[in-house]
């Protein structure tokens, strides 16, 4: 096996990434190598390669960053168990320490000791990744690479719609970013009654209509709590997934949401965000930040709704390149018109828009 790899690296603390010849990662007795087959672009990736205020007080340079991938095991440490070469796999991208009080109390997903694959130690956007073999996550060789790199955004989708009582509540999705879009095919597979998806953006507006929402609403031109109120009978949304992390449309969900109910916040916001916590306190919400996916609860939710077939991911991929083309993908990521972006490693020099039809509606998992 090559000793050296291509890698993109998070090399400064600017915006920008460098992609170089680096080392292919030394694994360690309870850690895996896995030959990198795909790895999809996260809006987390975006506030890095961007350098925003959250990047710049929470990600650690020099390291390869990425953390949404599917590839092939070709090495294991002598330590892992339950993990062979040649298994299709995708992984857990938190590393919880195990012994804290919230680790042993069933929350790993806010370990305060948690190091982040891609965030703060090295990451999959290469052509091999060392990763934990505890944080290991077989798929379905029959699963398309590109399709498996999106587990871990989908586990942020099902924990969020799933973090309280989905079934026949009026629910808003405030943001049809990336999240937000799987949050609609999650909360309508899961029997959530009317979905009502916002945002600015009229390529992710159309997205939100594909994906199933009932209503869609362009906030940017539109009092978004009056028409949440319009469609459902003055009582507003009983459940609010926040999805957007901007400071208005994290005012307009709460002012949007019904008395008692659950508003879960996944967005992470760039900016200082002013409220009024009356709409918290009169209104008797509940509110609940979401972090990652709950260790492994989430995870064994997520497959057996794949495995059902009750969600697909087809629609999702919208462009595949190879690494070397990350300038343009990141600019297209950031203009706001593509879905999910997935670097593929077999391929050099390439760019391409991909047809929905090249994705059956296939994620029968193990």
């Amino acid at each position: 096996m090559a000793k050296t790899m291509i890698g993109l690296v998070k090399e400064h603390r600017a915006p920008g990434a460098v992609l170089k010849e680096i080392p292919v990662p030394a694994i360690g007795p309870d850690e895996v190598l896995v030959k990198v087959k795909a790895s999809s672009i996260c809006g987390t990736d975006v506030h890095i390669y961007n350098w925003d205020a959250w990047a710049q007080k929470s990600v650690a340079t020099g390291n390869v960053f990425g953390h949404e991938f599917a590839g092939i095991v070709v090495e294991t440490g002598g330590l892992v168990e339950g993990v062979r070469i040649g298994d299709h796999v995708s992984a857990e991208g938190h590393m919880a320490c195990g012994t804290c009080k919230a680790c042993r109390t069933g929350n790993k997903h806010v370990c305060s000791r948690t190091r982040s694959f891609g965030i703060t130690v090295p990451g999959c956007f290469a052509e091999y990744a060392a990763v934990k073999g505890d944080n290991i996550i077989r798929n379905d060789p029959e699963m398309p690479f590109e399709l498996a790199s999106l587990q871990d955004p989908l586990g942020n989708a099902v924990h969020a719609v799933l973090a309280g009582e989905i079934v026949g509540k009026s629910v808003l999705i405030v943001g049809a970013g990336l999240i937000g879009l799987m949050a609609i095919t999650v909360a309508k597979a899961c029997g959530a009654g009317l979905i009502i998806a916002a945002d600015v953006h009229p390529y992710r507006l159309q997205k939100a209509r594909e994906m199933g929402a009932d209503v869609v609403v362009d906030s940017a031109g539109t009092c978004l709590p009056q028409r949440v109120r319009e469609v459902t009978e003055g009582e507003g949304a009983e459940v609010v997934l926040e999805m957007s992390g901007h400071p208005q449309g994290i005012r307009d969900g709460f002012e949007a949401a019904a008395r008692a109910a659950r508003v879960s916040m996944l967005g992470i916001p760039s900016l200082e965000v002013g409220m009024d916590l009356g709409q918290i306190i009169f209104k008797g919400l509940r509110v609940e930040g979401i972090t990652g996916r709950r260790m492994d609860e989430t995870w064994h939710q997520m497959k057996g709704l794949l495995r059902k077939g009750k969600i697909g991911l087809d629609q999702m991929v919208t462009h595949t390149c190879s690494l070397d083309r990350f300038e343009e993908a990141f600019a297209l990521m950031n203009s706001g018109y593509c879905g999910k972006i997935v670097f593929m490693n077999e391929r050099t020099n390439h760019f391409e828009a991909v047809e929905t039809a090249r994705f059956p509606i296939l994620l029968h998992t193990t």
